[in-house]
């Protein structure tokens, strides 16, 4: 089975998926403004009028509004977070739906209610308020088309239709109007939403061809280096790490005698045998040639280190299976363990590439790097 060796929200589809519901987190000074009018407007109208049901209205359309506002500033802070994976894109998409919603449904009973009331001064400026909103719409969630046009039909559609009932010819050629811009609206956030979901699946697909192995599809250095910053030094729960390195013996033989094409496949199955027997929480990388490195978080005791050491030297000195011939290799491990977070990845492969070093030039398969030697652990 293939292992996925990026966090799921980094795969193209899921990848797309954050960068849209990020989008809905960027555009708060259109629900700021859209909040103001409608506080306003709604209260100059229930002045005018003296309706009971408009004021009821006015006031869940007001408290509406502020939960939308108050989940739309406090969800930006994680909707931009780096590490934003797929199930928490969902839970702040759904708490930004469910907010949202609420407001269109009552900005659409407040279009119904204000046409069946003879307050010509509260019509026009509902009908500002209304076209607002559908632009605020189209240029702050098209790229969730879903959620845009469902905001439309419970925010517009009713005030529009009550507009239809006015008996009056003027009234029928302003909804006749509404009605096509928000035909409008719908057409051009489609189509925005189609052309940047394109641009976002190539950036992220020639992102991670550009932090990928194309021979082993592990993560390259680049990939592990980003990868370590975000599960290692910003992560307050990354315990003990350790970063092993290790290279192939055998491997140049088994280039050499079977070609090319034979290595290729050589290196593809270390890299799956690594995947494998890693952790979730860890990650294999291809450094170049037959060097590979594995970053080990979230321990406990220095000695966890040794036995993943120990269980990786096991796995690579089975035999490989390379279509019709079996292939025999070992390998060398240097490893060094870190409990300061603010340590850097490259001085970690140092130290323990500088123990692959000793463990190659002793003859033995692992060597460990300490602050203060370097020591070869006992042998399983």
């Amino acid at each position: 089975m293939k292992r996925v060796f990026f966090p799921r929200a980094e795969t193209v589809l899921d990848g797309i998926y954050v960068e849209l519901v990020r989008s809905l987190y960027a555009a708060f000074i259109p629900s700021l403004i859209m909040s103001v009018g409608f506080i306003a407007g709604g209260c100059l109208a229930v002045r005018e009028t003296g309706d009971m049901t408009l004021a009821i209205i006015v006031a869940l359309g007001t408290l509406t509004s502020l939960i939308r506002l108050a989940v739309a500033f406090g969800g930006r802070k994680e909707a931009f977070d780096t590490g934003l994976g797929l199930a928490r894109a969902q839970r702040l998409e759904q708490y930004f739906a469910v907010a949202y919603l609420a407001f269109a449904a009552c900005l659409g009973a407040y279009g119904v209610r204000i046409f069946t009331l003879p307050a010509p001064e509260a019509h026009l400026f509902t009908v500002t308020m209304l076209v607002g909103y559908g632009a605020g719409v189209s240029a702050g969630m098209a790229l969730r088309p879903r959620l845009a046009i469902a905001s439309m039909a419970f925010g517009i559609v009713p005030g529009v239709t009550a507009a239809f009932m006015v008996p009056n010819e003027s009234y029928w050629a302003t909804a006749a109007m509404m009605t096509a811009l928000l035909a409008g609206g719908i057409r051009s956030l489609l189509d925005r939403y189609r052309f940047t979901v394109r641009e976002i699946s190539r950036r992220i697909t020639f992102g991670n061809l550009a932090r990928t192995d194309g021979l082993t599809d592990l993560p390259n250095r680049l990939a592990l280096r980003e990868w370590f910053e975000e599960h290692v030094t910003l992560n307050s729960r990354a315990g003990l790490v350790a970063v092993h390195c290790l290279d192939l013996d055998g491997f140049k033989t088994v280039n050499d005698e079977h070609g090319h094409p034979v290595g290729d496949a050589l290196l593809a199955a270390v890299g799956k045998r690594l995947a494998y027997i890693i952790r979730d929480t860890d990650m294999a990388a291809r450094l170049g040639g037959d060097e590979f490195a594995v970053v080990q978080c979230g321990m406990r005791h220095p000695e966890e280190a040794a036995v993943l050491a120990r269980r990786i030297e096991a796995a690579i000195r089975q035999p490989f299976r390379l279509g019709g011939r079996v292939a025999k290799i070992s390998t060398c491990i240097g490893y060094a363990v870190s409990d300061d977070r603010a340590e850097d990845l490259e001085p970690l492969i140092s130290r323990a590439d500088e123990a692959l070093y000793i463990a190659k030039r002793r003859g033995v398969g692992i060597a460990a790097h300490t602050t203060e030697e370097i020591a070869v652990p006992a042998a399983a």
